[in-house]
């Protein structure tokens, strides 16, 4: 049988990796919405750019949405606020 202590390190470590690549993904789409501004010259443009990472618009929040879910299985006060946002007001 696995160590708690073993255990509770790996699932942190699963939620950083989900949480990091929910960054990683969603700073190319956050990247290229803040570049459109400064490169794109006219509207064309800038639909360009932003057609440029469509394919990938609604991956990114997968990661967001898998992390949410493993952090509302952890146990205890970690995800309280997750269950119950009124217990953060209390």
């Amino acid at each position: 049988m696995i160590d708690y202590e073993v255990l509770r390190f790996i699932w942190w470590l699963l939620v950083g990796v989900l949480l990091i690549g929910f960054a990683v993904t969603d700073g190319f789409d956050m990247g290229v919405g803040m570049l459109t501004r400064f490169l794109g010259r006219n509207d064309t443009e800038r639909r360009i750019m932003i057609n440029s990472i469509a394919p990938h618009w609604d991956g990114n929040q997968v990661w967001l949405i898998t992390a949410g879910g493993a952090l509302s299985l952890l146990p205890g006060r970690w995800s309280m606020p997750l269950r119950s946002p009124a217990s953060m007001w209390r």
